[in-house]
């Protein structure tokens, strides 16, 4: 059995990888689909190392995140799907964008821990290690028109990130109009659930940072911006486009 550090070298995977149904690969763009994007869901490796991103996220939350957190997402789904065959054969995506296709019994369990597994798989693909520092391409150019500036549309993101009360998540996402716009979701509920496609999410669960950085969230936004991996948001962003 190959280490995760063999296993990368094997598969080629970088800070760029693909992980799960939501993958891209970093030269084309395009949709990579890898184990675990349906019944029974299996837990995705990270794209990089659990200390790729030191010293802005600590390896050890990296651990605890992505090895407990995001494990027991994918192992409640799997129960909560376990005597629904005719859910197999769903990408986890699928499941949270249409939870009205899931029985009542289970619906809040898959919207849960659906929504957890989906939630974080894109989570880790979002971050790289030395990133770009700001929206690249044709996203880059819409964030200038549509706030104005970057730092502008860092201003609103934090202050949409910080106004979560509890648990959940600050989204950079495009509607169904194809226009980008800042939104919350509380727990792990998504952009998905309404219709939308997610480009950036910042986990703002205390769980994401409350190793390092304690209860100063505002702290944890400032090291998230450095860690975005903002060549990926924008193929994502000419995906949706397209």
């Amino acid at each position: 059995m190959l280490n995760r550090r063999d296993w990368l070298k094997v598969t080629g995977v970088t800070a760029l990888a693909s992980i799960g149904s939501f993958g891209l690969d970093a030269a084309s763009g395009q949709a990579q689909t890898t184990g675990g994007s349906s019944y029974p869901f299996t837990l995705p490796p990270l794209p990089y190392e659990y200390d790729a991103l030191e010293p802005f996220v600590d390896t050890e939350t990296m651990h605890i995140h992505h090895d407990k957190h995001h494990a027991a997402y994918v192992n409640n789904l799997n129960a909560a799907l376990a005597n629904h065959p005719e859910l197999a054969q769903m990408s986890v995506e699928d499941l949270i964008r249409h939870l009205d296709k899931v029985p009542d019994t289970v619906r809040t369990a898959v919207r849960n821990n659906g929504g957890g597994h989906a939630n974080h798989s894109f989570f880790w693909q979002i971050m790289q290690k030395n990133g770009p520092g700001q929206p690249t391409g044709d996203l880059g150019s819409a964030i200038g028109k549509t706030f104005g500036s970057f730092a502008a549309f860092q201003d609103q993101f934090t202050k949409a990130a910080l106004s979560v009360f509890g648990s959940g998540w600050a989204w950079l996402s495009l509607d169904d109009k194809k226009q980008i716009a800042i939104e919350t979701t509380p727990n792990q509920e998504s952009p998905w659930m309404a219709g939308r496609t997610p480009l950036v999410g910042v986990d703002v669960w205390e769980h994401a940072y409350y190793l390092k950085y304690r209860n100063v969230r505002a702290d944890y936004l400032v090291a998230f911006y450095k860690v975005v991996a903002w060549d990926i948001a924008n193929q994502r962003y000419q995906r949706a486009l397209a």
